[in-house]
């Protein structure tokens, strides 16, 4: 398979992100790797979609021409496999902060969980986390919120196509699938399930499991690519 591949042309990569990894450790990684293999001083890379450090799963990179094609594959809708705790909070909405505050959980049913997850389905608006890539004043809101600057974010306008429980393990345990629109901010999801639960919530465990057709079933690590080349 990857004899046959050019590069330099374009290609599209299906990588398989591994934890406490950024979206742009693996397309430095793997731009460093290609430079070297090709013997070349330049070549495009790039990825098609941000994906938390504390999240795993699919992540789309693009090299040479194919770079150009970035974009269409960020409009595709994505599927996300996420763990939430419910009856606490945290700043980040999940492990990358300590927890900051604890709620009563004892009313928390299960029957409450799939009335509350159905309302979720649809056009909304969602205001993304503090600590996200998002930019405020010309800066990415994380450098601010890690600094303890207060910021004001602008909701953003999300589709949500359907969310499946998978697992609710009572008092705080809730595994679901979600298929949402690009933009969606599956720790803020988590936080918002948590305030219409009248608790908290925060997110424990997020992977990336498609994006458009792509599934991550089909990708590889970067250590893989590298062991490819």
């Amino acid at each position: 398979m990857i004899p046959n591949k050019d590069y330099l042309a374009g290609e599209v990569i299906l990588i398989n992100k591994y934890l406490s990894w950024t979206s742009f450790d693996i397309v430095n990684k793997m731009r460093y790797l290609l430079k070297k293999k090709l013997d070349i001083k330049k070549i495009k890379v790039g990825h098609a979609g941000t994906l938390d450090p504390l999240a795993t799963g699919l992540v789309i990179v693009c090299t040479g021409k194919k770079t150009k094609e970035i974009e269409q594959y960020q409009a595709q809708e994505k599927e996300y496999i996420a763990d939430i705790y419910l009856g606490a909070t945290t700043p980040s909405f999940d492990l990358e902060t300590e927890v900051d505050k604890e709620y009563e959980f004892s009313h928390i049913t299960i029957e409450l969980i799939n009335e509350v997850l159905k309302k979720f389905i649809g056009k909304q608006q969602q205001i993304p986390p503090i600590f996200s890539a998002k930019k405020v004043d010309g800066q990415r809101a994380y450098i601010s919120a890690r600094k303890g600057i207060e910021l004001i974010i602008k909701p953003s306008d999300i589709e949500i196509y359907e969310i499946e429980p998978l697992e609710i393990n009572l008092p705080h345990n809730l595994k679901i699938k979600i298929k949402c629109s690009k933009g969606t901010y599956i720790r803020a999801l988590a936080r918002d399930i948590g305030t219409s639960l009248n608790s908290g919530a925060y997110l424990k465990g997020l992977i990336r499991t498609k994006i458009g057709n792509f599934s991550v079933e089909n990708s590889i690590t970067v250590d893989e690519f590298e062991n490819l080349l």
